[in-house]
C-alpha cells in the first residue's frame, strides 16, 4: 500500500531546495561510513536501493566497486546516469520499485541509505526486506541507514513546530506529527516557490530496533546488528527528522547478513 507521495516529495522541489545540502563532501562521508561498516573490497558487487540521483553509487564506482542502482524516480535515474558519464564510471542504473527491484544479482552487499526505508505500510516494508534478501548472495550483507526510533522520539517536537528550508525568496516548510501507535511520522509540506504555493503529504514508518530484528529475520537474514549513532546532520538535510545542537543525530545503521 502506498502511503508516500513519491512524485510530490521527490520531484523538482526536492532537488531545488536541498541541492546545497547534497554536496560531494557529505556524500564522501557517507561512502566512507558504508565502507567502514561493511569492510568491502574493490570489485565487490553492490546494490544501492534507492539510489536517488546516484551520488553514493557513482562514488562507489569510482573506488572500483561493481555498482547497480535502483530508484523509482525516473528523473533521479537520468541525473545519476549523467553524473556517471561525467565521471567516466559505469553503473547499471534501473528504474524500479523497492518492493519489486527488477534485478536479480546476486550481490555481495545491498545498501539502503539516507533514511530511505519505511515508505510503505508494514506488509510492503517487509516485502522490501524480502527483496533485499532475495538478491543477496548467501552470507551477503545489507546496510540500512535509518532513523533511530528511540532517539527520534526523545527529541521529537510535534506540530505546529515546523522546519523551513529557504532558497532566496522561496521556502519549503515541513510540519510533522508522530503517531506512537502506528510508529509513523506524518508530514504536511508547504512549498512557496516562484509566487506559487503547493501542499503535499508524506509519511514514513520508524520501526523500533526489535521490530527491525524481527522483520529482518523473517525476511531471511541470520544476524542483525545496530551500529553506533551516526554523526549529526543539520536539520536542512532531512526536513523535520533532524535537529541542530545535538552531537549525534537520532540515527543508526542496521546491518544484517543473509543466510
Amino acid at each position: 500500500m502506498d502511503l508516500f507521495d513519491r512524485e510530490a516529495t521527490f520531484g523538482d522541489d526536492y532537488l531545488y531546495f536541498y541541492e546545497a545540502s547534497l554536496d560531494e563532501a557529505r556524500t564522501q562521508a557517507d561512502v566512507e561510513r558504508i565502507l567502514e561498516a561493511l569492510d568491502l573490497t574493490p570489485g565487490s558487487s553492490i546494490l544501492d536501493a534507492p539510489c536517488g540521483h546516484g551520488s553514493i553509487s557513482n562514488l562507489l564506482a569510482e573506488q572500483g566497486f561493481d555498482v547497480t542502482g535502483v530508484d523509482a524516480t525516473p528523473g533521479f535515474i537520468d541525473l545519476a546516469r549523467e553524473d556517471a558519464a561525467r565521471r567516466g564510471v559505469a553503473v547499471d542504473y534501473r528504474v524500479g520499485d523497492l518492493r519489486r527491484l527488477g534485478v536479480d544479482g546476486p550481490f555481495d552487499t545491498v545498501v539502503c541509505w539516507f533514511t530511505s526505508f519505511g515508505y510503505f505500510d508494514d506488509a510492503d516494508n517487509r516485502a522490501v526486506l524480502a527483496e533485499f534478501a532475495r538478491v543477496l548472495k548467501p552470507g551477503g550483507r545489507l546496510a540500512i541507514e535509518a532513523v533511530h526510533h528511540d532517539g527520534f522520539v526523545r527529541r521529537f517536537t510535534p506540530s505546529p513546530f515546523a522546519v523551513p528550508v529557504f532558497r532566496g525568496d522561496d521556502a519549503l516548510i515541513d510540519s510533522s506529527i508522530f503517531d506512537p501507535v502506528s510508529g509513523r511520522v506524518r508530514t504536511e509540506r508547504v512549498v512557496y516557490r516562484d509566487g506559487e504555493m503547493r501542499r503535499t503529504h508524506h509519511e514514513v514508518r520508524v520501526p523500533t530496533l526489535p521490530e527491525y530484528s524481527e522483520w529482518l529475520r523473517a525476511a531471511g537474514f541470520s544476524t542483525v546488528e545496530s551500529d553506533r549513532a551516526l554523526p549529526h546532520r543539520p536539520s536542512t538535510t532531512c526536513g523535520s527528522w533532524w535537529w541542530p545542537g545535538d552531537e549525534n543525530g537520532p540515527s543508526n545503521a542496521v546491518e544484517s547478513r543473509s543466510r
